[in-house]
């Protein structure tokens, strides 16, 4: 998340104590990560956790993919919400991050849940499309390197099943993707696969102002 103002503070703070169940795990998690500096940004807020373990609930999902990990914290809260036979398939290039997260998956009992596969995300969804499932994932979370965010989304629509949902994260990228002035990579690509989803007849969109955006498409 971005800088907030005193406002939009105190009221992510109601948020956060009225709409997320405390966890402790999550919160030493979520301690270790802020300890990292800067880079800590690339984490999900604490409503944002809890509104993916809540998604889980609602559609029954059972088979996941996570495209970028980094610490885990969103892939913990993913497999918090899954059943005990669920599965995250979690793709990250960093053993690096996802380290931290490895023990604190094991700490909450679901390590047995998540799937960590190293390696370029591309890669591997081709592969999984490759070996035949496509059409089996009931949730695709996007949350990696910005530039690929459309690559990623083709690989997600192949790969759910129908009524599955990919979510899209950082969609408002911090107000620049409104900002005509700035054309750089990251920001291009994103204001791009926003684009795509929008005038994707294939699903049913919605964009929500969670935290930096977040956007959701539901596969027809």
């Amino acid at each position: 998340m971005g800088k907030l103002s005193g406002v939009e503070e105190a009221g992510h703070a109601y948020v956060v104590q009225k709409g997320v169940r405390p966890n402790d795990i999550l919160k030493r998690l979520r301690d270790e990560t802020a300890a990292l500096g800067s880079i800590n940004r690339m984490q999900v807020s604490e409503d944002e956790g809890q509104f993916f373990t809540f998604l889980m609930e609602t559609i029954g999902a059972k088979k996941t993919i996570e495209v970028g990990v980094f610490t885990g914290y969103s892939t913990l809260c993913t497999a918090l919400g899954l059943p005990t036979d669920g599965k995250v398939v979690a793709l990250d290039i960093s053993d690096e991050w996802t380290r931290i997260g490895s023990k604190y998956w094991r700490e909450a009992g679901v390590h047995e849940k998540i799937d960590l596969r190293l390696g370029p995300a591309v890669e591997s969804m081709d592969q999984m499309i490759a070996n035949g499932e496509s059409g089996t994932y009931d949730f695709v979370f996007i949350d990696a390197d910005k530039s690929n965010y459309p690559n990623y989304y083709e690989r997600a629509i192949q790969l759910l099943r129908v009524g599955g949902v990919v979510a899209v994260d950082n969609v408002l990228w911090g107000g620049k993707v409104w900002d005509e002035t700035v054309n750089d990579e990251d920001t291009v690509a994103i204001r791009n696969v926003t684009d795509s989803i929008a005038n994707d007849q294939r699903v049913t969109p919605v964009m929500l102002s969670l935290s930096d955006g977040v956007m959701l498409a539901r596969k027809r």
